[in-house]
């Protein structure tokens, strides 16, 4: 039996404007968004793939206008920003990830590579498999790389370190972490989708019995946790890191990392400020394209 076409959305944008579109498509839409530059024209296409037709509605066409509109009004230079839809086979849609997703290295302790590339690791670098999907997270975008590299600085050799990952996407976060040696991992989701693909990314890496996604809406969690970690990713919208700042401290240990991702370079002061008036410090940042994620600990 054949399987059904996706559908194929896509914004034609400036390359300064790729990383804010692409998270625009992720919100919408809850997919990983897919970036091709053009080098003759300058022009960057944006592009998610959808298996629900019914996902392409009149909503999620005003909610794409809106984001655009929203981005320019902020100074971004959003470029011709066309909005555009069509039909493609899975097969084509596969070929087409292929030839764009490259290994991602960090340091000496973690490699990320999809199934078919051959790259062998270095001596004592841990190894996820992921190949891309219909869910976020491979590596690639600035925010995950960030956690990623924080993942693997804060890991200390031979001490036991647990590791909690506040929306997974794909699993990316948590696999890596228990391959770095982290336990106990917890993740979780609100999209039942990520959380299947989390789960089947978990089962290829062979950490199924480790790491276990599940489940939950994080602003319905209860405030308090009688367990706390010793480092906690949550790489969210920076709204939704501000309101429920509450929830994801209580489930860090006092003498824990936080790390924080997901916000805007022009969103991260207001980060700071709400996590400083709880008690934490900013200790780690970078800036990539528009995006800036954070690293945070409590003050002494």
């Amino acid at each position: 039996m054949k399987s059904a076409p996706l559908t194929q959305v896509s914004i034609a944008t400036s390359r300064e404007a790729e990383e804010a579109v692409a998270e625009l498509l992720l919100r919408v839409f809850g997919q990983t968004p897919s970036t091709y530059f053009d080098a003759e024209t300058g022009e960057t296409t944006v592009s998610t793939y959808l298996e629900k037709p019914a996902q392409w509605s009149t909503a999620a066409r005003a909610k794409l206008r809106s984001g655009l509109a929203a981005l320019a009004e902020c100074g971004i230079d959003i470029g011709p920003g066309e909005i555009s839809a069509s039909r493609v086979r899975r097969e084509d849609w596969a070929e087409s990830w292929k030839r764009h997703f490259k290994p991602l290295v960090i340091g000496d302790a973690l490699l990320i590579k999809p199934s078919w590339v051959k790259q062998k690791p270095r001596k004592g670098q841990a190894v996820v498999i992921l190949d891309p999907g219909l869910s976020f997270g491979t590596g690639h975008h600035a925010t995950t790389g960030f956690c990623l590299k924080q993942l693997v600085a804060t890991r200390k050799v031979g001490l036991k370190q647990s590791f909690m990952d506040i929306g997974t996407g794909s699993g990316i976060l948590a696999i890596a972490a228990a391959k770095l040696g982290y336990a106990p991992v917890r993740c979780f989701d609100f999209d039942p989708e990520s959380v299947r693909v989390a789960k089947a990314n978990a089962a290829q890496n062979e950490v199924a019995q480790l790491v276990r996604p599940v489940r939950h809406d994080l602003t319905k969690l209860p405030l308090a946790s009688a367990t706390r970690y010793d480092v906690v990713c949550a790489n969210l919208i920076f709204d939704l890191l501000i309101a429920e700042r509450d929830r994801i401290l209580n489930r860090l240990r006092p003498d824990g990392v936080l790390v924080l991702a997901g916000i805007l370079e022009t969103q991260l002061a207001r980060v700071k400020r709400a996590y400083q008036q709880a008690g934490w410090k900013l200790v780690a940042t970078e800036v990539e394209k528009e995006w800036q994620s954070g690293a945070f600990v409590r003050r002494g």
